[in-house]
């Protein structure tokens, strides 16, 4: 049974949304919002700062409202970082709020990654017996969970309450198998029936916006799973029970082509890839002796990103701009955390620098 049939919840209710789609109008504000997305030279000065003045810095840019609210509670480099988890909620909250139709639809079942993430969080969380205050730290309210429903789940004393509370949620059929030892499993599924739904949304439609968002969700898939796959062989892992971590649907990596690298060496593995379509993009920091993958890892996300650009361009007024625009968005709150945690560690800057993806 393939994977993302397995967990098919056979619902049409899922593919349809209610209202116009006004796209002109949500991609005009998309666009307004990109303009103010912080250009790639900003990086080299925040580089030069100290967190202080990283913190006014962005004090003066779209991040101003969310330092200020948060600046009696914290400060250095935790504000930036509940600053940069506030804004992302905010932001992405925006986008539900401007939208209407089809388009919201879109949107919304893209943002339930993030109650995928806030679930996750809080089970982990629950696991490594964290405080309710420091799992709220890590969450990020930019799905259809509020925060105010996310914070009772926080709350609750043990695991079992906090998947009775999720019992009426789509992903309650994966929890209810949670025993407090299979966490790794669990969060598995969780991307599994992630994925499954947007393809569900997607289904047999023949709305171009529907297929635009089918190819923009596949090419995600193509480098998360190469990026697992990078991960796996550069650890030695050739166990083909690892299929498991894989997720179906992708563009032009199919689970087929993923089973036949599976059981390589990393060395055997480099050479299989020369044949595969994305070879081009990181052919030249790729090596049988490499010793890290940041570069292979970054290289990725940089494509995914030009990908995303060029496609937005080529198709102005649809689903794209907005997908270009929240990864743009979730790619610059990445790069200030990196600088920020980077500084706040003493790392050296060059180690710093290769881990941005600007």
């Amino acid at each position: 049974m393939q994977l993302l049939q397995k967990f098919k919840r056979g619902s049409s209710k899922r593919t349809k949304s209610k209202g116009h789609a006004n796209y002109a109008y949500t991609t005009a504000r998309v666009r307004a919002m990109k303009s103010k997305i912080l250009p790639k030279e900003t990086y080299p000065r925040l580089m030069n700062m100290s967190i202080d003045e990283i913190t006014r810095f962005i004090e003066e840019s779209e991040y101003k409202e969310d330092v200020d609210e948060l600046a009696r509670q914290y400060e250095g480099a935790d504000l930036i970082e509940h600053a940069l988890n506030r804004n992302l909620a905010v932001t992405f909250t925006k986008l539900l709020t401007i939208s209407e139709g089809d388009v919201n639809f879109l949107v919304g079942e893209k943002l339930k990654q993030y109650d995928i993430w806030n679930i996750k969080t809080i089970l982990r969380g629950k696991y490594c017996n964290a405080s309710t205050e420091e799992i709220l730290d890590a969450l990020v309210a930019a799905g259809r969970f509020s925060y105010t429903y996310l914070s009772d789940l926080a709350a609750k004393a043990t695991y079992e309450e906090i998947i009775s509370e999720l019992a009426n949620t789509e992903y309650y059929s994966i929890l209810k198998n949670y025993d407090g030892t299979n966490l790794s499993d669990i969060e598995n599924q969780l991307d599994i029936i992630y994925y499954a739904g947007l393809f569900e949304v997607v289904g047999e439609s023949k709305s171009k916006d529907r297929k635009l968002f089918a190819r923009f969700i596949r090419m995600g898939i193509d480098m998360k799973n190469l990026t697992t796959l990078f991960r796996l062989k550069k650890s030695g892992i050739t166990d083909p029970d690892m299929m498991g971590l894989m997720v179906e649907g992708g563009l032009k990596l199919k689970l087929k082509d993923i089973e036949r690298l599976m059981p390589l060496s990393f060395a055997d593995f480099i050479s299989e890839l020369e044949k595969n379509p994305y070879w081009d993009v990181i052919s030249d920091v790729v090596s049988p002796d490499m010793v890290s993958l940041i570069d292979v890892e970054s290289r990725l996300k940089k494509h995914r990103l030009k990908s995303a650009a060029s496609f937005s361009h080529v198709y102005p007024i649809s689903i794209v701009p907005i997908m270009d625009y929240m990864l743009t968005k979730k790619n610059e709150i990445n790069n200030l955390r990196i600088i920020v945690r980077g500084k706040a560690a003493n790392l050296d800057d060059e180690v710093i620098k290769e881990q941005l993806v600007i």
